[in-house]
């Protein structure tokens, strides 16, 4: 017999019987009782921290880009690219590791202290959407598949409609946010793009980082320079202020403490799109505090209904003690802390996306404080996502109505109790 004949008849010996099993679910399963569903669930539905597969938050992984008819409010989508670096890769295993990391975010034990709710037990429904297959072998198709990917996810209606009482009103009424895991940085050029396609007007960046991220790939390599060399991730800002993506008028960098080019300080001062951000650098939290912060950076944005913003997080904004996984480390920056603090005091900002990105694992340290940082941080912008349309105001900072005024102190507290009293005196 003639070896593919051969082959042929094994391959049917083996497939017969799953080929039989399958005719025969199609045709004769018996429909389970409700009481035995009921009973199952009761018995096996419990997971802990340390079991499951590994999705963000344990939530159950939807393939959403091969689903079109899934249905979100805020989804979280991982984009594993990190050949647009120009120092330390491997920011593609980053989707990975931050989902691991959130492994003791379980919906039953996640209530959110310092906003007043529970994101995963209010009115949004989130889905893990899974990751983009992004190509490592080419960055013009990547960054083509990327934007492809965020814009047919964040173009689908949300779960919840514009006119109910819950999601958020004005701009973005009806439509769903996506909650990105880099990859390197470059992946916010794509997602730009997409939220410009589908908010019709440029977009306010609010943007934490060690670097400005606005490099002119002509000042940096002239000669050796090519169209997918422009696209790297310490340029994808300049790309996007001279396509017009990005409000000039709105938008803010916080934590920056890079060293520039060149002589002089022409990297901050020299004419051309990035000259559209506020700075806010990483040493002025030792003069204003994290609520000052906080609200310099909301004084600046504004709290428009009708201007998207895009919040665009590289871990690096930490410092490398507390976040050492990541592709160009850079000391002195904020703490975990710190940082948790500023995203709680910005959280009546209109945002409409964001991303986490530039974790790198294989720099992390044996307790994942990088990953660990990022799903925090995550946890801290799901949480913001999901209050802002709750449809009540449920206090700032660990219930204080004003959430632009800093938590009083018992000393504060004293010195209007005194004050009180000579009043009445």
């Amino acid at each position: 017999m003639p070896g593919w004949k051969t082959a042929l008849v094994g391959f049917l010996a083996l497939a017969g019987p799953a080929f039989s099993h399958s005719h025969h679910d199609n045709d004769e399963t018996e429909t389970v009782p409700e009481d035995r569903r009921a009973e199952l669930l009761h018995k096996w539905e419990q997971e802990w921290p340390f079991s499951g597969v590994a999705s963000f938050a344990h939530m159950k992984p939807v393939k959403c880009l091969i689903e079109p008819d899934e249905r979100y409010d805020i989804a979280i989508i991982g984009a594993p690219f990190d050949t647009a670096v120009s120092y330390r890769p491997g920011a593609r295993f980053g989707p990975r590791a931050i989902r691991a990391a959130s492994a003791r975010q379980m919906p039953g034990t996640s209530y959110n202290a310092r906003a007043g709710i529970n994101p995963y037990l209010s009115w949004a429904t989130l889905k893990d959407c899974g990751d983009i297959p992004v190509t490592p072998f080419d960055n013009g198709l990547a960054e083509r598949q990327m934007y492809e990917a965020f814009l047919e996810l964040g173009s689908r209606p949300a779960l919840t409609p514009a006119d109910s009482k819950y999601g958020t009103k004005g701009i973005s009424a009806g439509k769903p946010k996506l909650l990105t895991l880099g990859g390197d940085h470059s992946i916010a050029l794509p997602a730009l793009r997409a939220l410009y396609q589908i908010y019709q007007k440029p977009i306010t960046v609010l943007h934490f980082d060690a670097h400005l991220d606005t490099w002119n790939p002509v000042r940096y390599a002239s000669y050796w320079l090519s169209d997918q060399s422009r696209f790297n991730h310490g340029s994808f800002f300049h790309i996007a202020s001279t396509e017009g993506l990005i409000s000039n008028t709105t938008s803010a960098h916080g934590g920056i403490r890079t060293r520039l080019t060149g002589a002089d300080d022409s990297d901050y001062t020299n004419p051309g799109p990035e000259q559209g951000f506020m700075r806010v650098h990483a040493d002025d939290i030792d003069d204003l505090g994290p609520a000052g912060v906080a609200k310099k950076l909301v004084d600046r944005i504004g709290l428009d209904p009708e201007q998207p913003v895009y919040l665009s997080v590289d871990i690096d904004v930490l410092d490398p003690g507390t976040a050492p996984g990541t592709g160009t480390p850079e000391p002195g920056g904020w703490t975990t802390r710190e940082f948790i603090r500023i995203l709680r005091g910005i959280e009546k900002l209109n945002i409409v996306g964001a991303d986490i990105v530039e974790v790198s694992p294989s720099y992390d340290n044996m307790g994942e404080t990088t990953a660990l940082a990022a799903a925090q941080v995550a946890f801290e912008i799901i949480t913001t996502m999901v209050k802002a349309g709750v449809g009540e105001d449920l206090g700032g900072w660990y219930g204080n109505k004003d959430s632009d005024v800093e938590v009083e102190t018992e000393s504060k507290k004293q010195q209007k109790t005194e004050s009180s009293s000579k009043d009445e005196l």
